[in-house]
């Protein structure tokens, strides 16, 4: 049967515009998300807990902290009166359940008429503040806290409604800096989970915008430099654009959020979609020049190239899928994303590339633009060098691999939470403020739990808390620990003239009774907020300064034996928990289940692999240079002292399913040369003569095309595109240089 490429060029050229410009109605609905839980390890005991642990008390992050400066401090009439106003604004805005300030607060007074309340800052008489910053340094109950211990900036600590999504977080916030102006209070530093999501989406857009237009100008660029030839290059670049409207688009209509590793889909389809285009591209014009008609070429290009391209993009897809090994949401979500990008891809450049091929003249596309024989010549003298030096290229690749050893003995995870901030945006400075003024943002959350019939709120219990409580003033990086047992101690100041020394839990039964009945009567809410209905379990937060996830751990380990060893058990049961602790844990899960996710994917791929070329030397000579990039890519985090975190397991798996791609190339032309009945030299010349330059240009756009991340305001995403572009041209130099040597070894 007679194939009619006339009609299908038309029939497919017609089919893909109809299908961009659903595509292109289908970007508005494309959504942009941030959360913290999406680095939750899933089915995690951990996790289990702590989200019966938010039924009883709520999340540990629905907070909101505006801390206002003022020189030389905030010890001034008219700077206190704005705040207080801007103070009691907050009150009445949407998605805000309480609002705490010294200038709306007071303290607590045991009097003989009963209790009443003194304000922590006499506002209206300047001649007693003084003796009002005196008291607070005295209490130090909200230094550090409310207000810094310079007394130079003071806090807005709102608490908002669970859970806030991107157009609640923007709507609270541009209520709190309308106030803030309002009130004429400029110099403010914001901190919160709301400001986290804001500022983290904002970024997500503009990296998506900034890595698609850099990228394609880049790729432009080269393929202009390569082809010498305007028609050519607008195909080309006019397929790999299509190809990332219809998989935006996609994302769009199976309505998929964008997280934070969505700047990565545009470098990825336009990199993946540009070697699709030039492997077809090249061998084309190559059967062009012979003088095969054009229809013939495109048949025999598909028939070639296009089974060697479907195996490639199958074999990267793969690599993508090993990401669902991963325990993590967002990394799952990344890795059928952009699997699903490199399919698409694939599907553009066979059908609308090869239709606009052939679509063109034949004089556009040979003659003086032909393919230089300069590329033949450089790529024949290196497969001269490997035929010369096997022996040093052996020695250099036992050297390189022990190097990548070390360096993976060197990886470290100690990660801070202030290295994956947008580097010197507003939310970076703002998070460098808090981290050097107040207690710090990492939530702490600790549980008390009661045991043998006893209740969180019984004295016995209380005084094992007080033990955790004194035990954790122990730690430089804890602050603003509060507790069950901070009602009973107000009162007991509340009756002794309000005076520093009596801000303790009482020392007898008889008078912890008394405050607690006072305690149930007057401030059942805020005793609310540490003891669950049923008094079995009591809660402690505070908040965790930025030291990295190594030595958070190492607190966590501590707390865990001191009340193990110190507390008693037959009262108590303590847990840290918290969505800090469940943050910090990714880098355990990262490590385990990366190295299972690609044992999976080299195992399916060398299945892949061996039912191809249907010879199991060839399968195992191809692991050799595929299994070094992702050793060079662990070694190099290593020997640069990156920490490994959550995004950069990614690295891993854009390495290992974009660097076989080139193997596959390379040694399908290879088993293509012997079939046709070459002997193993002159298969080896034409591999490197038909496929070497392919290689070396994909090489090049792929290195160029990750080097675009450098322009990230996100350092993961800097550390990520400078590793990756580096390992790929490991993984080019490999095939270049070792696969042939292998190949005369071994086969």
């Amino acid at each position: 049967m007679k194939v009619d490429f006339g009609f299908l060029k038309k029939f497919f050229i017609v089919l893909f515009i109809l299908l961009g410009v659903l595509a292109a109605s289908k970007l508005d609905e494309l959504r942009f998300s941030f959360d913290f839980s999406q680095f939750f390890p899933e089915d995690d005991p951990d996790l289990a807990f702590y989200d019966s642990y938010v039924e009883e008390f709520g999340t540990d992050d629905n907070f909101l902290l505006i801390a206002v400066k003022n020189e030389p401090n905030i010890f001034k009439q008219d700077f206190l009166n704005s705040f207080k106003a801007f103070s009691e604004e907050s009150k009445s805005f949407t998605h805000v359940l309480e609002s705490s300030s010294l200038t709306s607060l007071s303290y607590p007074l045991k009097t003989s008429f009963g209790y009443t309340t003194l304000p922590i800052i006499h506002i209206d008489d300047p001649t007693q503040y003084q003796k009002d910053w005196n008291k607070i340094k005295e209490d130090s109950l909200f230094i550090n806290v409310l207000v810094d211990e310079k007394g130079k900036s003071v806090v807005l600590a709102l608490e908002t409604e669970d859970n806030l999504d991107y157009k609640q977080s923007e709507m609270l916030l541009n209520s709190i800096r309308a106030s803030l102006k309002k009130h004429n209070l400029p110099d403010f530093h914001i901190l919160g989970r709301a400001f986290f999501y804001e500022a983290i989406v904002e970024m997500q857009k503009s990296e998506v915008l900034t890595t698609t237009i850099v990228a394609s100008i880049l790729v432009f660029i080269i393929l202009l430099l390569v082809y010498r030839s305007m028609p050519v290059v607008l195909i080309s670049v006019f397929s790999i654009a299509m190809s990332l409207l219809l998989f935006m688009g996609l994302l769009g209509w199976l309505g998929k959020e964008l997280n934070a590793m969505a700047a990565f889909y545009p470098v990825l389809m336009l990199i993946v979609g540009t070697s699709d285009v030039i492997h077809l591209t090249d061998s084309y014009i190559r059967k062009l020049q012979t003088g095969i008609p054009r229809y013939k070429a495109i048949k025999s290009s598909l028939r070639e190239v296009g089974m060697t391209t479907l195996l490639t993009s199958i074999t990267t897809a793969v690599g993508f899928v090993t990401l669902l090994s991963s325990r993590l949401v967002s990394i799952q979500e990344f890795g059928i994303n952009a699997a699903i990008g490199v399919l698409v891809a694939y599907i553009t450049v066979i059908f609308l590339t090869g239709s606009l091929l052939i679509s063109l003249p034949e004089k556009s596309l040979i003659g003086r633009r032909s393919i230089s024989k300069n590329w033949v010549n450089y790529l024949l003298q290196v497969n001269r060098f490997t035929k010369i030096y096997p022996k040093s290229i052996i020695l250099g690749t036992v050297i390189f691999t022990a190097l990548c050893f070390l360096g993976i003995y060197m990886v470290q995870t100690n990660q801070e939470l202030k290295n994956t901030l947008p580097a010197e945006s507003k939310i970076a400075k703002d998070f460098d403020f808090f981290q050097s003024n107040f207690s710090g943002f990492r939530p702490l959350e600790i549980a008390v739990m009661s045991t043998d019939g006893y209740k969180v709120t019984d004295f016995k219990v209380a005084q094992e808390i007080e033990k955790l409580l004194v035990y954790l003033k122990t730690f430089e990086s804890i602050g603003n620990v509060q507790s069950a047992n901070l009602p009973y101690k107000i009162f007991n100041k509340a009756n002794n003239l309000n005076s520093a020394a009596y801000f303790t839990l009482p020392n007898d039964e008889k008078t912890f009774l008394k405050y607690q009945k006072d305690t149930r009567k007057l401030a059942r809410k805020q005793l609310g907020k540490f003891v669950n209905k049923d008094e079995t379990i009591a809660r402690i937060n505070g908040r965790l300064q930025d030291i990295g996830t190594d030595n958070l751990q190492i607190i966590y380990n501590d707390i865990a034996h001191f009340a193990k060893t110190k507390m008693d058990t037959s009262l108590v049961s303590i847990k840290v928990t918290g969505k800090s602790i469940l943050l910090d844990k990714n880098s355990e899960y990262i490590r385990s289940s990366l190295l299972e996710g690609l044992l999976y994917g080299l195992l399916l791929i060398g299945v892949i692999m061996a039912f191809v070329f249907k010879d199991i030397k060839i399968f195992l000579i191809s692991l050799v240079p595929n299994i070094l990039p992702i050793l060079f890519a662990g070694g190099m985090l290593g020997f640069l002292g990156i920490p490994l975190e959550a995004s950069l397991s990614v690295v891993f798996a854009i390495v290992f399913g974009i660097a076989v791609d080139d193997t596959i190339h390379f040694l399908g032309k290879y088993k293509l040369g012997i079939t046709q009945g070459l002997d193993k030299e002159a298969a080896l010349e034409k591999t490197f003569a038909q496929t070497g330059r392919a290689l070396v240009i994909t090489t090049i756009i792929l290195f160029f095309g990750f080097m675009v991340m450098l322009f990230s305001i996100h350092q993961p995403s800097v550390t990520i595109g400078l590793i990756i572009s580096v390992t790929l041209v490991t993984a080019l130099i490999l095939d270049l240089l070792l696969l042939p040597v292998l190949l005369r070894k071994l086969i």
